[in-house]
């Protein structure tokens, strides 16, 4: 198998994730506006829960998957790769019936203990997807274990698609029905997508089938075969860890859900008032943190196979390099994107949710707190996949678990200051991001004995990013009562995100070589020479 950095397959599955997210926000935010605070408090009851049990499907079995294929197509056990995909289909299929019956036989009994009774069917409605989700992460675990992230970024794309077309125009005529119909109506298009995701894979497996079985005929199988028992026994040892590892968001929204509305009724709020505020955060503020979320995610799950490959064949130097890569892309990702949502929260809000201006500029003080975490979110979310590319999953584990108890103590100390309130929440995740971040960083150092340069990956992104924070401010205070909002905010976005880019290339942050290995890298490369952000003597 030829050497391959992450880079490659964390910017295809960055560029579906980031096309993901902006279809997601297509959806949820005329969601937003249509059903309000209150109906996304329903929504975002069933919503969490619904993630924490997908994560397995889509993030803990996929990695797992593709941990197990990368190291043995690493030593020419290309047979025994395909074992593996087929074994974790049958039992993966077997858990997504199971979860399904669950939650929808056990819907009612979950939102009453909750303290939220109207969203029954909204909980109800996501049972189906689990019959398709978890097929649909084998094939993504499959393919990204022979470094393919063609086919997980296809079927990203058109699930969603499926999901925000579906979903919006569910919630549309439901809503005459009442508010908890109507976020019924948009979770059902949650279950329609998986459906199209899996038909997408299939279809893409099929035509390569062949060529599969003739590079395991090539290859010969293996004088001693492992026991399929041993195999689903290693999948379900690497899964778990991984699916706890990776569900630092869903971790902390199953804290919100089981927290916030009980601790703010407590403190004076009214059912109605405690469900409106944990809207605000969770569906209205919480999906703004979802686009770097994808993309740092991404990046973790392409850099599973690229370690796990590495470190299976004692390929130390390479080793280092994908580690160090890693600390560094998680600071180019998550510094622009915190300082960017920090800079203009309020105007994001108020041009993401016109219709629910009120609860738009609340919801703004969330944002600016939550966004306060990203970087450490980024860098969790990245030592995690190098722990699980490494066979370490349950390090990881140890830092989501120390995360959740900062998490935890500060949301339910916080959100009893009524000053605070619903804030205490956004405060405690960022809080918890924070632990999370530096657990798990402090830990893969420890592991491995790499030191990283502090200059190049973290010192460069930071000066680069609050340069771009004072521009970004400067810029649409300067536009806003001229432009109006939208076109202010949309501008300063645009002209932060290009002068972030273009600093990161001035300082040397991001090098000519890195350029090359993404896709398009070399017309990219050319094109950048040709503006002179580059020299073609330096390459």
């Amino acid at each position: 198998m030829s050497k391959k950095t992450f880079l490659r397959g964390a910017a295809i599955l960055g560029i579906a994730g980031l096309m993901v997210q902006v279809m997601g926000a297509v959806f949820r935010i005329p969601l937003g506006n249509i059903i309000g605070d209150e109906g996304m408090g329903y929504y975002q009851t069933a919503y969490p829960i619904y993630v924490f049990l997908l994560v397995f499907s889509t993030n803990g079995a996929p990695a797992a998957i593709s941990k197990m294929t990368s190291e043995r197509i690493a030593k020419g056990a290309y047979g025994e790769a395909h074992r593996v995909f087929r074994l974790s289909f049958i039992l993966m299929g077997v858990l997504g019936i199971l979860a399904a019956a669950i939650f929808f036989f056990g819907a009612e009994f979950m939102v009453e203990l909750l303290g939220n009774p109207g969203a029954k069917y909204a909980m109800m409605a996501i049972a189906p997807a689990l019959l398709f989700v978890p097929l649909m992460s084998v094939y993504r675990g499959y393919f990204q274990g022979m470094q393919q992230m063609g086919p997980t970024a296809v079927s990203q794309l058109g699930e969603q698609a499926a999901r925000v077309a579906i979903g919006l125009t569910l919630a549309i005529i439901l809503i005459p029905k009442g508010l908890g119909a109507a976020a019924a109506g948009a979770t059902f298009g949650t279950s329609v997508g998986p459906i199209l995701g899996v038909l997408i894979l299939a279809v893409i497996y099929s035509r390569r089938r062949r060529g599969i079985l003739a590079e395991i005929e090539e290859k010969g199988v293996p004088k001693h075969r492992e026991s399929s028992a041993k195999i689903l026994k290693t999948l379900a040892w690497i899964a778990v860890p991984i699916t706890i590892g990776v569900s630092i968001l869903p971790m902390m929204n199953i804290v919100d859900v089981l927290v916030v509305m009980t601790r703010m009724q407590a403190t004076g709020f009214s059912p109605e008032e405690a469900n409106a505020l944990y809207g605000q955060l969770t569906g209205m503020a919480g999906p703004v943190i979802n686009l770097p979320m994808a993309l740092a995610l991404s990046m973790a799950l392409s850099m599973v196979p690229a370690i796990a490959a590495a470190n299976s064949i004692g390929d130390r130097d390479f080793l280092e390099v994908n580690i160090r890569l890693g600390l560094r892309t998680a600071m180019i990702i998550g510094v622009p994107c915190s300082f960017g949502l920090m800079a203009l929260s309020e105007p994001i809000m108020t041009l993401l949710y016109p219709l629910q201006e009120a609860s738009a500029v609340s919801a703004s003080r969330s944002l600016f707190l939550l966004a306060t975490g990203v970087i450490f979110l980024c860098i969790a979310q990245a030592m995690a996949g190098i722990l699980q590319g490494l066979g370490h999953p349950g390090v990881a584990v140890y830092g989501l678990l120390a995360g959740l108890v900062v998490k935890t103590i500060s949301t339910y100390i916080l959100t009893g200051i009524p000053s605070l309130n619903i804030e205490g929440a956004a405060i405690g995740s960022s809080l918890g991001f924070a632990a999370i971040g530096l657990f798990n960083l402090f830990a893969v150092r420890k592991l491995t004995g790499i030191r990283f340069d502090q200059k190049l990956s973290v010192w460069k992104p930071l000066a680069a990013g609050a340069i771009m924070f004072l521009l970004v401010v400067g810029l649409y205070k300067m536009t806003a009562g001229i432009l109006g909002n939208s076109i202010a905010t949309l501008l300063a976005v645009g002209a932060g995100a290009a002068v972030y880019g273009i600093l990161l290339i001035r300082i040397r942050a991001i090098s000519p070589h890195e350029i090359r290995l993404l896709p398009k890298g070399e017309k990219l490369e050319r094109l950048l020479i040709k503006l002179r952000l580059i020299r073609e003597d330096r390459i």
